[in-house]
């Protein structure tokens, strides 16, 4: 373990903390370990980034063990292992995401997300804690790969890479700092019991009176690498929210450890008696127990699809000339995708169509869409433009990605925390309100017994603690996000939860939302199609997204497409086409310029010409979902329904037969109608917007909460809060009724634990608690918030039909 000695005959190291035993380098008045913790120091001084050293005292990694050999990460000139590093390239950016598990405190995430600041070939950089990940994007003209790791390393935050195996899951590991002070203060800690054993046997002769102030000293040695090594952590927090003019929860902690520290000290040379040294040593070693098992319990709140669920994304597979709808889950590299206009490319692939025009605006934010050739290699994420393509799949998707594309900044809701903030108010009126007890007490017990008050004012800060109150939120919407994920609603993130549980207006979009293709009924009427008419049609409907293509596609299942033919959509008018230099439309009235007479009846007319000539028209009338009917009257009663649709008012009357009144319909909405509208509702009302996640990712942007359905098709869209399964979507009801209940279970929990608190407290005051059993009884609190939310959430979800197997 080293000597046991005070911070204060040791010269520690300005960047790291480490005491500087074999050498000591000065400069500008600073004192460093090593060669690398200087070069650290200059680097940031040179870039004007000293600020970080102002966030937390010696908040750098230690570079003594560190290899500066500038040939290390030379195998990232090779341009192909570089490129496994990658998300995603174009002809100027680089995006990639490091593994840095060095990552421990805010000082590393404000460093790494000024990296621009450092070289001006980074982008931008933005890192995730839990996952001690870094997300960048570089300049390729300014800043090579290697030269970024080497950049990173220099700094101290070398990222960990493993060519060897890029796929696999890298899951960062408890704070190893934070394990070696519990060692610390377990070892002392057991130590302090064994020298105390004859003071809790006082009234038993064990060992002579001579030796007792011998074994009070022999702890007070012990303490001192508790109070000054294994409570560092609580120091530092506590002094950066003083340096922030506010009080954490750390602040009363820091102070309980001082007084019971420095008053032992006074009984042990004053008055030689024992002191609490083995209490104070309990306390640290239990607080530093609770909050590894928040560590731990924290770090299963991330809810990265790779491992607990898979997006519900359809990707269409080529096999033998047949079209194969199979999960993400289920593609494997070599496989032969379709992917459709507007459809997410799900893995990074090689083009085998002639070309592409692929949108990135969802991973660069620019929306100009980019000409791709046979052969170019096509990343995920990006989004088809025009006809459909056929594409090898050269790397495994990569859901992990998929999810941070979903969690992009741009996609965020303004209103994103609703209970949160009324958290953190209670946890800062707390922390003023447990000072204020602490020195009543205080005042109170010194006229009667100072070792009483002393113990009492320990007590007070340590055993009332607004951790339970802090873990009752994540944990309640943690648990309700994965009882979703198992029902197959597939959840952005937990603040979706809780938006949900304030819906009042929910808004349908009918075509491919509340109707489903798979239930529509087909009819054509005109002249005969012959065989090759046919397959004109399948290529045609094939390459369209619309939703009455889908349902001709599928009337059309057993036919084979023809090859050799150009098709372009039009957006909510219909599809062109031109096959042997012959002009084929199919699409509304307008578009076709349909002359025959249409029947007036129920239902959606497509009509088809070719060379300007009418052949024929589809009547489609439009099949409900199953339990469409029962989930629009179930809602009815709470929620104020609207349906929008971009289709013609000829279902109107049907739709209020099936679906009953007190809806309100609006047809002929374009994307952008659809968009203004929800604007207009979001006014005065907090809307739930269903749609299918191609026309509408405006609305579903826009909307307080927006739900994609999907179904055969790739319906994912990061515009969207949530995904769901086609299959649910009859439990609408009950998924919003659980939403409710877990922000009911969230104010349940905050009362239970202020209950544990006001009990902790009035036995605190009476000095009836010793610290050390504060100390149990703080993480005890937060492991029965935790089992109290988990239990009722459950028994929730069960009674309300989301854990049956049907579901899972």
């Amino acid at each position: 373990m080293g000597p046991n000695i005070s911070s204060a005959s040791v010269i520690v190291c300005f960047h790291c903390g480490e005491a500087c035993y074999e050498l000591v380098i000065d400069t500008e008045g600073k004192k460093f370990c090593c060669q690398g913790c200087k070069l650290v120091y200059e680097v940031l001084s040179e870039n004007d980034l000293s600020h970080y050293y102002e966030i937390a005292n010696h908040p750098g990694e230690s570079q003594k063990r560190k290899s500066f050999q500038t040939n290390r990460f030379d195998y990232l000139d090779d341009v192909d292992t570089a490129k496994r590093l990658l998300d995603f390239q174009n002809e100027h950016e680089s995006h990639l995401t490091l593994f840095i598990p060095v990552i421990h405190c805010t000082s590393c995430i404000w460093l790494l997300e000024n990296l621009n600041q450092i070289h001006s070939g980074v982008v931008s950089s933005r890192v995730d804690f839990i996952k001690k990940k870094v997300q960048i994007k570089v300049l390729r003209d300014k800043i090579s790969i290697k030269e970024l790791v080497s950049l990173l390393s220099t700094i101290g935050y070398e990222p960990k890479i493993n060519l060897s195996n890029l796929e696999e899951k890298v899951e960062p590991g408890l704070d190893r700092r934070l394990i070696q002070r519990l060692a610390v203060a377990g070892f002392c800690f057991g130590n302090m019991m064994l020298f105390s054993v004859p003071e809790y046997f006082s009234e038993a002769e064990l060992i002579d009176s001579s030796f007792r102030g011998l074994f009070s000293y022999l702890n007070v040695i012990l303490a001192i690498p508790v109070v000054v090594y294994s409570a560092s952590d609580y120091y530092r927090s506590a002094l950066n929210s003083l340096k922030q003019k506010q009080i954490n929860m750390d602040v009363p902690i820091v102070l309980g450890i001082i007084a019971l520290f420095v008053y032992s000290l006074w009984e042990i040379f004053a008055f030689q008696r024992s002191g609490y040294m083995d209490s104070l040593g309990g306390l640290l070693f239990f607080l530093l127990l609770g909050k590894i098992y928040q560590q731990k319990t924290f770090s299963t709140l991330e809810f990265d699809r790779d491992y607990k669920s898979y997006f519900p994304i359809a990707v269409t597979k080529k096999v033998k000339e047949e079209e194969v709808v199979i999960p993400l889950s289920k593609l494997l590299v070599g496989d032969i995708i379709l992917v459709r206009d507007e459809e997410l490319i799900p893995a990074d692939s090689v083009l085998l169509s002639t070309t592409a025009s692929i949108d990135y605006s969802f991973v660069t934010g620019e929306g100009v869409p980019v000409p791709k050739q046979k052969g170019e290699l096509v990343y995920a994420g990006g989004r088809q433009k025009g006809d459909a393509v056929l594409l090898a799949v050269q790397k495994l998707p990569s859901q992990g990605y998929l999810t941070d594309l979903w969690n992009n900044e741009a996609f965020q809701k303004q209103n994103e925390r609703l209970l949160e903030p009324l958290s953190n108010k209670i946890s800062s009126f707390f922390t003023w309100s447990v000072l204020f007890i602490a020195l009543a007490s205080f005042t109170y017990w010194i006229f009667i017994d100072l070792s009483v008050a002393i113990k009492v004012f320990a007590s007070v800060l340590i055993v009332a603690c607004p951790c339970a109150l802090a873990m009752s939120t994540p944990f309640t919407l943690g648990n309700t996000l994965r009882i979703f994920g198992k029902g197959r609603f597939y959840l952005k993130n937990a603040s979706v939860v809780e938006r949900l549980a304030v819906i009042d207006t929910v808004v349908f979009d009918k075509t491919g939302t509340l109707t489903d293709p798979a239930n529509a009924k087909v009819n054509y009427i005109g002249e005969v199609l012959s065989q090759q008419t046919k397959s004109i049609l399948k290529s045609m409907v094939e390459r369209s997204t619309h939703p009455l293509s889908n349902r001709i596609n599928y009337w059309l299942k057993d036919v084979i497409g023809e090859n050799s033919i150009q098709v372009k959509e039009f957006k909510g008018l219909g599809v062109h086409a031109i096959f042997k230099n012959q002009e084929f439309k199919l699409g509304s009235v307008v578009f076709t310029g349909f002359n025959k007479k249409v029947e007036n009846q129920v239902g959606n007319v497509v009509c088809l010409s070719v060379e300007g000539q009418d052949l024929g028209y589809f009547k489609i009338e439009s099949g409900l979902r199953t339990k469409a009917t029962e989930v629009v009257k179930q809602l009815a009663p709470d929620y104020e329904l609207h349906i929008l649709s971009g289709d013609y008012s000829h279902e109107q009357s049907y739709l209020e037969d099936m679906l009953g009144g007190g809806i309100q319909f609006n047809f002929q909405q374009s994307p952008g109608d659809k968009l203004n509208y929800l604007k207009n509702l979001n006014a005065s009302q907090q809307t739930l917007m269903i749609g299918d996640g191609l026309n509408d990712a405006g609305a579903l942007q826009e909307s307080s909460v927006g739900v994609a359905i999907s179904d055969r098709v790739s319906h994912f869209s990061p515009a969207s809060d949530a995904i769901m399964d086609a299959e649910v979507f009859g439990m609408i009801p009950n998924y919003l009724s659980f939403a409710k209940s877990s922000r009911l279970i969230i104010k349940a929990s905050f009362i239970l634990s202020l209950l544990y608190n006001l009990i902790g407290l009035g036995l605190a005051v009476q000095g009836l608690l010793s610290p050390v059993i504060c100390a149990i009884l703080m993480p005890l609190s937060s492991i029965s918030v935790v089992i109290f939310t988990t239990l009722t959430t459950n028994f929730v979800a069960l009674k309300k039909g989301l854990l049956t197997s049907k579901l899972v």
